[in-house]
């Protein structure tokens, strides 16, 4: 009997390292790919939507482009998935897509259950209420007995279920899996209140018939860190993606900008040096040139030039840094050192 046990535990052990050798080659397939599949929302402007030309743009895709960049040098070399909310885990999961990139939160559940990894954090945000400002209403405690349409396969849903439980309020969800089918029944009037991430109800706002007859209720009620996924059992891939994500950070801190890097090859700063490989290799360390992070700010600029440039105060979502402010500024926004 014991033995029939070693033998059955040894099996699973034989298995398990069979799978994580498996799935332990993400940056070797993209390298012999030369592309990387990156998945993203269907589209949520500011984070992830297509131009006129089909073009991608967003927060998000600008993530995309920089671990393109850091791994070959061309931040072009990247295959969109647009995909749901309900296909973005399975599509990661199957190897359908290297990374996700999708304003997507970082829970205990998705980060264990689901054998995802997130390397880092690229917008705090929370979840909050928007309304018809012909309903005069001016926060989610006035809300009882209301029409509250939700995506699923969020965690808005449960998000939305807590806050109303807690508050002793009744609410009648309209579910539906598109985010855009969501937006569409609310401003029909299928529903009184849209809920979702305060970011995503900025960006739903502007795709309303007249973005000025609806209201942002003030009440955030959730923590959602939004950030990129890799899958795990593959640290090698992993660090890439997460060590991109401080790089954007560290460079914005230190000065770094898409317009000067070039200029700051000269510096004599030694964290500026060691951040463009001048006096270091840590590109060796995960697997890409020792000019990773200069390919990287030539193409998407800083984290905070990503920020202004898809959802800043000067574009149409007119967000503020807010907790997404650099450490050194107040935010929670905080890079790993390059050393």
């Amino acid at each position: 009997m014991k033995l029939k046990l070693l033998t059955a535990v040894l099996g699973l052990s034989i298995a398990g390292l069979a799978v994580n050798a498996a799935s332990a080659q993400t940056l070797q397939t993209v390298k012999d790919r030369d592309n990387l599949r990156c998945g993203v929302n269907t589209g949520l402007p500011g984070f992830a939507s297509q131009d006129d030309q089909g073009g991608w743009q967003g927060l998000d895709v600008d993530y995309c482009k920089a671990v393109a960049a850091a791994v070959f040098g061309d931040a072009s070399k990247v295959q969109y998935s647009p995909l749901s909310a309900v296909q973005r885990f399975p599509a990661l999961q199957n190897n359908e897509i290297d990374m996700l990139a999708r304003n997507t939160t970082w829970t205990m559940d998705r980060d264990t259950t689901l054998g995802l990894t997130f390397a880092g954090v690229n917008y705090y945000d929370g979840q909050g209420f928007m309304v018809k400002s012909d309903l005069n209403v001016n926060s989610a405690l006035e809300l009882s007995g209301a029409t509250v349409c939700v995506q699923s396969g969020t965690t808005t849903e449960l998000n939305l279920a807590d806050y109303f439980r807690t508050n002793n309020m009744d609410y009648n969800p309209v579910v539906i899996e598109s985010q855009s089918d969501v937006n569409s029944a609310y401003d029909s009037g299928r529903c009184d209140v849209l809920t979702t991430d305060a970011s995503g109800l900025a960006a739903s706002r502007l795709e309303m018939g007249n973005a000025d007859e609806h209201v942002i209720l003030p009440e955030i009620i959730s923590k959602e860190p939004l950030g990129p996924a890799v899958r795990q059992g593959d640290t090698e891939w992993f660090n890439v993606v997460k060590w991109v994500h401080y790089a954007l950070l560290n460079a914005e801190e230190l000065g770094v900008t898409q317009a000067n890097v070039e200029e700051m090859l000269e510096s004599e700063n030694p964290e500026i040096r060691r951040l463009l490989g001048q006096d270091s290799n840590f590109g060796e360390s995960i697997g890409v040139s020792q000019d990773w992070v200069v390919n990287v700010i030539k193409a998407v600029g800083n984290y905070g030039e990503i920020f202004e440039r898809n959802i800043g105060v000067n574009t149409p979502l007119q967000i503020q840094r807010g907790q997404n402010a650099l450490w050194t500024k107040g935010g929670l926004q905080y890079g790993m050192p390059i050393r």
